[in-house]
C-alpha cells in the first residue's frame, strides 16, 4: 500500500518529493510494504517525511521505520545542529570505533549476526561479552553525539523510540559524512533513479503498541492522500 504523495507539502520542492518516492519505492522493496508521507509520529509532534511498516505488526518480524530526506546541506545542519570542533570529535570517535569493529569481527566471527531484513550487512553484536576498549568508545562516541545532536529532531526520534529503523535520505553522496550520522540512523544516498544503503541502521526497540499506532497513522494518512 504505497502512498501518492500528498498535496499538502507547502513549499516543498521537486528534488524533496522525489526523495520520498524513492524512499516509499526503497522501503517496498525491503518487505515495509505499507508507506506513506508526513505522518505525525506516535509519542511526538513531529511528522516523518515517510514511515513506513510491515503489514502484519502482531507478528515476531513486525518492524516500522521512519525516513527524513534532505536535499540540501542546509536543510540537514537544521536538523543536526552541527558545530565544527564537536563535528571532528565524533568523526575520529566514529573511525576508531569502525575499525575496532572490523578488527573484532574478524577476530571472532562467532559475534557476526545477520538481520532478516538487511542480509547484505552483518553487524558485530557484543552483548553478553566484556571490551573496555569498545565499551569506552561506544560512551565517548554517544557523549559526543549527544553534544552534537541534543535536542534536534534526529536525537529526539531515536530516543523516543519513534520506529525500529531510522533512514536519513539524501540527494547526493556529500551532503552528509558518515561520521555525521545520528547515532543508531541509516544512510540512503540517492544513486541515479534508486536509492543506495551506504550505511545500515541499528534496530531500536518499540512497544508493540505504539508499532500499532504508527501503522494506523500511516493507513489514516494514505486514504487522506487517495
Amino acid at each position: 500500500m504505497a502512498a501518492p504523495i500528498p498535496q499538502d507539502a507547502k513549499g516543498e520542492s521537486a528534488a524533496h518529493r522525489g526523495l520520498k518516492l524513492l524512499a516509499s519505492a526503497w522501503a517496498r522493496a525491503n518487505r515495509l510494504d505499507l508507506t506513506a508521507t508526513e505522518v505525525r509520529l506516535p509519542r511526538s509532534s513531529y511528522r516523518a517525511d515517510l514511515a513506513a511498516a510491515t503489514p502484519r505488526q502482531l507478528g515476531s518480524h513486525a518492524v516500522t521505520a521512519v525516513f527524513e530526506c534532505k536535499v540540501s546541506r542546509a536543510d540537514f545542519l537544521r536538523d543536526a545542529a552541527v558545530e565544527e570542533s564537536t563535528r571532528e570529535k565524533v568523526r575520529t570517535l566514529s573511525e576508531r570505533l569502525e575499525a575496532l569493529n572490523r578488527l573484532i569481527g574478524g577476530h571472532r566471527p562467532d559475534l557476526r549476526r545477520g538481520d532478516g531484513l538487511f542480509p547484505e550487512f552483518d553487524c558485530v553484536d557484543l552483548r553478553g561479552t566484556r571490551h573496555a576498549t569498545h565499551t569506552a568508545l561506544t560512551k565517548s562516541l554517544r557523549a559526543a553525539q549527544a553534544a552534537l545532536y541534543e535536542g534536534t529532531k534526529f536525537s529526539r526520534l531515536t530516543r523516543w523510540r519513534a520506529a525500529n529503523f531510522f533512514y536519513l535520505v539524501v540527494e547526493t553522496a556529500d551532503l552528509a559524512s558518515l561520521h555525521e550520522i545520528p547515532s543508531g540512523w541509516g544512510l540512503l544516498v540517492r544513486r541515479g533513479d534508486v536509492l543506495q544503503c551506504e550505511h545500515p541502521p541499528l534496530r531500536h526497540e518499540v512497544r508493540m503498541e505504539d508499532r500499532i499506532a504508527l501503522l494506523e497513522r500511516i493507513a489514516a494518512r494514505a486514504r487522506f492522500a487517495l
